[in-house]
């Protein structure tokens, strides 16, 4: 059958049921109701329930019928005899499609084959269903379509509504985590009159009160910096940042960050750190210290380090001291496409082709060099490389942390070399606000970054960023817009 005769039939119900005075969008006492699965878990035989949810399956057996009703936490079957409820209910019943969302009055009883039932004696009709779900056994396949209509991914593949059940079981695991150890929650400013914290093009917006330009924010490190001058020592944000930038497997426009910054501590405390927050979060998901990700096992009980100094010097006798255009015809040299300028994209790339076989464990790369660290602190022994670590899992890029630079003359230094090196359209000022507040004294600190969508796709097993993002962005449809 056409999808339009389809439509038509479910509009010609409502306006029957209209006609017969039926509510047809209702609404029943949230009080009285109970989940489906705390009813099965404590299953007592009589017992009276009231359950609201969609309809997912129906059979009709002469003068009865089975309906199977889902809700959120589990689904039960609903019996319905025509000489208990009467002709009207029945019809009523009857006329239901699958997708309808009802109420559901009755006594629970188990059928001869045990399987548990509610018998219904009231149904109410919270809202006719105009749209049929996807067909049950094959589900939502398009992978555009499922995007742009998550709500019936969700609907129709129950796996899906997993992963994201155990997205907000991973971002509950990091705020106990951190809360337990006495870091403050923190929420800092979406909209930022300079972009900073990180390297990336950041949205622009326009404030028409105030006639100025802002920015959406690319992270929000600075901010949580100042409130290490103002006295707090252990802040935390999990918020939402942004990049006008490309768009991938592993990148999305709009993504959620972990910050947490630790005062009187340094990218080697942030490592352990770290650390325990991983195995945290996978012994309360997961129940176990590993994880599979396509394919293969990650021990997250065993962290390797790798140092990038040495790796790029290996592999493409780049150091430490070279110009970035030395760094270009060194790579080129060994067949490595790179255009005219190493963005930290480039270097996150290339760092996960070094570690490509390194899948078994999580390998903190040390060693960086310190013209691509702005924002960290030097090596006393060595101020060519920086205090920071950037932690690949399964080849992806998850975490970035170093030893936070405190001193404010050497930090408007490296802002302002920073900016020689933009092209015209990401030219920005310096954040001369942050630098006055470094000027007031900031305590040394250790920084820790973590990608929460990267570490969701990690721990659910899925390929892309886009499988673990509600509603992720996608280009227009034609005739959109």
């Amino acid at each position: 059958m056409e999808i339009s005769e389809l439509l038509q039939q479910r509009k010609d119900k409502l306006n029957s049921f209209k006609d017969r005075g039926i509510d047809t969008y209702g609404r029943i006492s949230f009080k009285e109701r109970k989940p489906i699965k705390e009813a099965l878990d404590d299953f007592q035989e009589g017992a009276a329930c009231l359950f609201a949810g969609r309809i997912i399956a129906k059979r009709e057996h002469g003068k009865a019928m089975f309906l199977d009703l889902k809700d959120a936490t589990a689904k039960i079957q609903v019996y319905i005899k025509k000489d208990v409820v009467g002709d009207d209910k029945f019809l009523l019943c009857q006329e239901l499609d699958i997708a309808d969302i009802v109420a559901i009055k009755g006594e629970l009883f188990k059928t001869h084959t045990g399987q548990p039932t509610i018998k219904l004696l009231e149904i109410t009709v919270l809202s006719k269903s105009l749209r049929p779900l996807p067909e049950k056994w094959h589900g939502l396949k398009d992978v555009q379509t499922r995007y742009r209509q998550r709500y019936l991914d969700l609907a129709s593949n129950e796996e899906v509504g997993k992963v994201f059940v155990m997205r907000g079981r991973i971002i509950k695991a990091i705020r106990d985590f951190f809360d337990s150890r006495g870091y403050l929650e923190v929420e800092t400013p979406a909209m930022h009159s300079i972009p900073g914290g990180a390297a990336g093009r950041p949205f622009k917006t326009y404030h028409n009160e105030y006639s100025m330009e802002l920015f959406l924010r690319i992270a929000p490190e600075l901010y949580l910096k100042r409130l290490l001058v103002g006295g707090f020592e252990k802040v935390y944000e999990i918020n939402k940042s942004f990049r006008n930038e490309g768009v991938s497997t592993r990148h999305n426009p709009e993504f959620t960050m972990l910050e947490a910054y630790t005062a009187y501590a340094d990218y080697r405390d942030v490592m352990d750190l770290t650390k325990e927050l991983l195995t945290h979060i996978a012994k309360v998901v997961l129940g176990k210290e590993s994880i599979t990700y396509q394919g293969k096992t990650v021990d997250l009980t065993r962290f390797e380090e790798a140092s990038f100094a040495e790796m790029v010097k290996g592999l493409y006798d780049i150091n430490p001291e070279d110009e970035l255009s030395a760094w270009i015809s060194k790579l080129r040299a060994k067949g490595v496409q790179i255009d005219n300028r190493v963005s930290r994209t480039f270097v996150v790339n290339l760092m996960a082709d070094l570690l490509e076989e390194k899948w078994q464990h999580p390998v903190f790369v040390t060693d960086m060099f310190a013209e691509l660290c702005p924002l960290a602190k030097n090596k006393k022994d060595n101020p060519l490389i920086s205090e920071r670590f950037e932690l690949f899992i399964a080849g992806m890029e998850v975490a970035n942390a170093y030893s936070e630079l405190n001193d404010p003359v050497e930090q408007k230094k490296r802002f302002e070399e920073e900016l020689k090196d933009l092209p015209p359209e990401e030219a920005k000022n310096v954040d001369e606000d942050y630098v006055t507040a470094l000027e007031h004294g900031m305590p040394p600190a250790g920084g820790l970054g973590i990608g929460i969508d990267r570490l969701v796709m990690l721990f659910t097993d899925q390929p892309s960023i886009r499988d673990v993002i509600l509603f992720p962005l996608l280009r227009l449809e034609e005739g959109q817009g």
